[in-house]
């Protein structure tokens, strides 16, 4: 669902710039609530891997592909507020090096498919891990059903922002009908690989799962007849450093794979956006990318004539990039909360278990963390 330049007219495309700078402004201090020494290398990661995922289109409908949008992935694995940050990183660096989705319209693009997604989809699943049982099979459901009511709002605010400031005449009626019905299919590819991934990480390390935090309970001891809550885990055990580190570099070769050699067994179709746009004419003024002529553009690496290990190259290149870009971005927000000691700061680390002295304590799942499991 990349927009590319010249889909929406300049006032359309600047109001949503104003609207992602102050969706980033605001991500980056919710960040700092989130971010602990788990989930701050979690999160590069999670941007590696939603570029890597991205690069796997998939069939939906006849001439039609679909891929990862990943605000729901993101927003459920390392928090909303970093969600958002992961989801601009890996838009900036497809802008910026691949020529995917333009430049003026960047704003467009993380307003839709970071903005949005990361809301409807966080919000739906904060309402279900709620009433459903504290289980894993629960988070793993509540994951299915946000990612795949995400991808539809998206593309509901892309109708929306057409309405608006849409450059061709084009029956709103038609590109809403047309954009929401494929992209209720393409929802369902998201919902089953967002679900199969925090599915994955939650049977491992469940304390890694940021929306699967405060969803355990406090194991209680019988002390002269009386139940009582269990003491707080201590600093976060050497084991669960070491599986931490593990999961990492799992997650990281995953992403090198899907995006060096799975990438090239991806549909050729059209994603949802492009087709629509091509059968309706809402593509009639589009504009040439910045970056066309990056080494980079469409990702394959200029000069390498063979298909292949051109796309493969691009594709290791990204997640290196991607993922260098982000640990550094969420690192350095990161460093600057656990450098900021005010009262009303410390009082806030008690936050969604977030706290850099106590990592595992009771809002959390991992080893050692005295708690139940989910």
């Amino acid at each position: 669902m990349h927009v590319p330049d010249g889909f929406l007219d300049a006032p359309t495309s600047a109001a949503t710039g104003v609207i992602a700078a102050g969706a980033i402004a605001v991500s980056l201090r919710g960040a700092r609530r989130e971010l602990d020494e788990r989930t701050a290398p979690l999160a590069g990661l999670v941007a590696a891997f939603i570029f890597a995922v991205q690069m796997l289109n998939f069939p939906v409908a006849a001439g039609t592909s679909g891929h990862l949008l990943g605000g729901a992935l993101a927003a459920i694995l390392v928090g909303p507020f970093t969600g958002v940050l992961c989801v601009s990183v890996v838009l900036l660096m497809q802008g910026i090096l691949f020529a995917d989705g333009g430049l003026t319209a960047l704003g467009v693009n993380i307003t839709n498919m970071a903005i949005v997604t990361v809301v409807v989809a966080y919000a739906l699943f904060r309402g279900l891990v709620t009433v459903l049982p504290r289980t894993r099979r629960s988070v793993t459901a509540a994951s299915f059903v946000a990612a795949l009511l995400s991808v539809p709002a998206a593309a509901l605010a892309f109708t929306l922002m057409y309405a608006v400031g849409g450059t061709t005449d084009v029956s709103i009626g038609k590109v809403a009908t047309a954009m929401i019905g494929v992209h209720l299919l393409i929802g369902i590819g998201e919902a089953v690989i967002t679900a199969l991934t925090v599915g994955a990480v939650i049977a491992v390390r469940p304390d890694l799962v940021y929306g699967a935090r405060g969803l355990t309970q406090r194991l209680k001891l019988r002390v002269n007849g009386e139940l009582v809550d269990a003491p707080q885990a201590g600093p976060e055990p050497v084991a669960a450093r070491s599986s931490h580190r593990r999961v990492w570099a799992a997650g990281l070769v995953t992403s090198l794979v899907l995006a060096g050699f799975v990438s090239f067994y991806a549909s050729a179709n059209p994603d949802g956006l492009e087709k629509v746009a091509g059968d309706n004419g809402i593509d009639e003024k589009a504009e040439e990318h910045p970056a066309a002529d990056s080494p980079l553009a469409d990702y394959g690496v200029e000069d390498v004539d063979d298909a292949r290990l051109s796309g493969g190259l691009a594709g290791v290149i990204g997640v290196g990039v991607t993922v260098v870009a982000g640990s550094t971005v969420f690192w350095a927000v990161r460093r600057r909360r656990t450098g900021d000691t005010s009262p009303s700061n410390t009082a806030n680390a008690t936050d969604g278990g977030d706290t850099a002295s106590t990592p595992a304590g009771p809002s959390t799942a991992g080893a050692g963390s005295g708690t139940t499991g989910v």
